[in-house]
């Protein structure tokens, strides 16, 4: 299931690979394919074994935009 705009407004400075696919209404095997490839549709960063998402560029994808007091936090 998606990720409600309350639940976008919520997110840490970055997240999961599996939180940014979930927003994106990807699946697993989907989202690490693409990040594999390279492809994802916003920026990752693989660290270590872990693949994590900053949140700006998944906002920024999703084509959201958050209160001024929210995205400041980010």
């Amino acid at each position: 299931m998606p990720l409600t705009l309350s639940e976008l407004g919520d997110l840490p400075a970055a997240v999961d690979l599996m939180t940014a696919a979930r927003a994106l209404g990807f699946g697993r095997t989907k989202a690490y394919e693409l990040a594999r490839l390279g492809i994802f549709p916003c920026s990752v960063i693989k660290v270590g074994d872990t693949y994590r998402v900053p949140t700006a560029g998944l906002l920024h994808v999703l084509d959201v935009e958050l209160p001024f007091a929210r995205r400041s936090e980010l």
